[in-house]
């Protein structure tokens, strides 16, 4: 007797085989038609010009921001670990060869760093006074005279507005780059040209805050957080904080 269990097998297999692709094309089809956008807060609809200006408008909005990462200059390569607000800004600032924490309130700005961060060495060795005045120094605020060359370049790692737009700015024709995921956020990236001009992501998700900037022609990564987050400012007490009573040393700088 001939049996027909074989055919009656691949009946079976052809008809799931067919049920599976049915399905997998219905899934794809599915994704294909999905608006990307679902759950955003659309700036991924906008043109490139129209989501850096929603960027900046959120950016220049916000109470406080953190920002974490390194910046690449012609000084040397910075890192940076730093809480901004409009009224000053508190954080760490290190690079290859020291190491230094600022606070600024308002416009009185305080340095704090080891002893040896003061020693200003000349001819390959460091003075007594300049010893005897880091054993002072070190581990202490020390407020940073208004009309001490470093004042201003100190300041500029405390103020939002100024660090914001110089690493807001992109280079070249704005377009729209990939999306993404960074530090949790949905993104849409803006690039300077096709990205030698620096990238930008910005958050899809509540409002468009930049949360990472690439700078162009490898000037460094610095990611952005804790939008709108108080930061607390408030000036040391006296007994941390030391006056120098004049200029500072030139590797304050």
């Amino acid at each position: 007797m001939t049996s027909f269990a074989p055919a009656v097998r691949n009946h079976r297999r052809t008809a799931l085989a067919v049920v599976l692709c049915g399905g997998l094309v219905a899934a794809l089809t599915a994704c294909a038609g999905e608006d990307p956008d679902k759950g955003t807060n659309g700036v991924g609809k906008l043109s490139a010009e129209q989501i850096d200006d929603k960027a900046r408008a959120a950016a220049d909005s916000a109470d406080g921001v953190r920002l974490a990462g390194t910046l690449v200059s012609k000084g040397g390569t910075y890192m940076l670990n730093m809480k901004l607000s409009d009224k000053g800004g508190t954080g760490s600032v290190s690079s290859k060869k020291r190491s230094f924490v600022l606070l600024r309130v308002e416009d009185e700005l305080f340095i704090k760093a080891d002893a040896d961060f003061w020693i200003h060495e000349e001819g390959g060795k460091a003075g007594s006074s300049d010893q005897e005045a880091a054993e002072k120094l070190g581990g202490k605020y020390v407020k940073v005279p208004q009309d001490d060359p470093s004042y201003r370049q100190l300041r500029g790692f405390t103020d939002k507005k100024v660090l914001l737009d110089g690493l807001l700015t992109l280079h070249g024709t704005l377009n729209k780059g990939a999306r993404d995921t960074v530090t949790g956020h949905r993104t849409i990236q803006l690039l300077g040209g096709k990205g030698e001009g620096g990238a930008l992501d910005v958050s899809l998700e509540g409002k468009p805050y930049p949360v990472r900037v690439a700078r162009g022609g490898g000037g460094g990564t610095v990611t952005l957080a804790d939008w709108g987050r108080t930061v607390p400012l408030e000036a040391p007490q006296d007994d941390d904080t030391v006056d120098y009573g004049g200029k500072l040393p030139k590797s304050s700088g």
